[in-house]
């Protein structure tokens, strides 16, 4: 090995080192913000609050020395893509040490530790958080692409719904105080997003390891009308011919009545294929409308079909003419030059120009 090389890979060793034993005390910063909060420890909670300054700093410190290792090296291959992902990993370890301080904030707020089903669910997702923050970790300090990917079937198998659990703690812990189930929700949150985050970094493993990039997002959307029999049948199969790469389509109606032959007959004229079942809002679980990226009400305010949405799915209102008022083959041409446009538009803001 030549001088060259040998000073590479001592560089290169010192930013892993560096590396572990920042994961070392984000997933500790976590582990304690947790405890503090379970057990009303309220010196633990201020200490881990405070240990988020040197985390901070060594991130910078990170980013200078990986910075200067380019610099120096100009690294390619296998090297540039560790340094590559050191960098973005450096920024979500210390986006952890952050959810870590939110939770021991929130833990010295509240005015008794959780107790009855928020204790127990704490206890489920917290024990569940940091076995993947840990397994993440690992992966990435020891360039495991194989523990990296059962890690993020993990991630996969804990996605829950934050809505049903916020109505389960309304329903079973109304003697709890308004603030402290806000606050037991808030650290909720900030599980969920260290469990994000820690998928995020076996990803960041995959691709230093093998050069894999993170799969594009594949985007729920669900189009609503009143019968779904036009207009939102005209938009599901717009967007699953042009744009099957980029999204999942779904379509539902209000009072779902039978498609209108018209669509069926100028979409097969395009070789466009049409869903021929009918899905009423009412079929739809809380699960399925969970899953929606976007929901899109092509006839009237979501609110009417959806009082509530998930957190997680946003919703559109698309000013269309009135399906009674289309009449001519122009005006159906018509009809369908304007959703084809208005779903391009939806699937290049998910997706970026270029979607498909």
């Amino acid at each position: 090995m030549s001088h060259l090389e040998a000073r590479l890979e001592h560089d290169i060793n010192k930013i892993r080192a560096q590396m572990a034993e920042q994961s070392q005390e984000v997933i500790r910063a976590v582990k304690d913000a947790v405890h503090a909060l379970q057990t009303g420890n309220k010196p633990l909670a201020y200490d881990t609050i405070l240990r988020d300054h040197p985390i901070n700093r060594q991130m910078r410190e990170i980013d200078r020395i990986c910075h200067r290792f380019i610099a120096v090296h100009l690294p390619s291959a296998g090297h540039l893509r560790l340094l590559s992902a050191v960098i973005r990993v450096n920024i979500e370890l210390e986006r952890i040490g952050d959810y870590a301080v939110t939770i021991a904030r929130e833990g010295v707020q509240m005015s008794a530790p959780p107790s009855g089903v928020m204790a127990r669910e704490l206890e489920r997702m917290s024990g569940a958080t940091q076995q993947m923050l840990a397994q993440a970790c690992k992966a990435f300090r020891e360039l495991d692409a194989n523990l990296a990917r059962s890690t993020i079937l993990l991630a996969a198998q804990m996605e829950s719904s934050l809505d049903a659990l916020y109505a389960e703690m309304m329903s079973n812990d109304q003697h709890h105080k308004i603030k402290d189930i806000f606050a037991t929700f808030v650290v909720f949150t900030q599980l969920k997003r260290v469990s994000d985050q820690s998928k995020n970094l076996c990803e960041e493993t995959i691709f230093a390891v093998t050069g894999k990039q993170k799969e594009p997002k594949i985007y729920g959307v669900l189009f609503v009308d009143r019968d779904n029999g036009l207009l939102s049948k005209l938009a599901e199969a717009t967007g699953r011919n042009s744009f099957a790469e980029s999204g999942s389509y779904r379509s539902a109606g209000d009072k779902p009545a039978a498609i209108d032959d018209r669509i069926i007959e100028m979409l097969q004229q395009r070789g466009l294929e049409i869903s021929s079942d009918l899905t009423s809002i009412t079929e739809l679980t809380e699960h399925d409308i969970a899953e929606q990226t976007v929901i899109v009400s092509l006839d009237a305010p979501v609110e009417r079909y959806f009082p509530t949405l998930p957190f997680h799915t946003s919703a559109q209102q698309w000013e269309l003419p009135e399906t009674a008022s289309v009449q001519s083959e122009q005006e159906l041409e018509a009809l369908y030059r304007e959703v084809a446009v208005r779903v391009k538009d939806l699937m290049e803001l998910l997706r970026g120009e270029g979607a498909t």
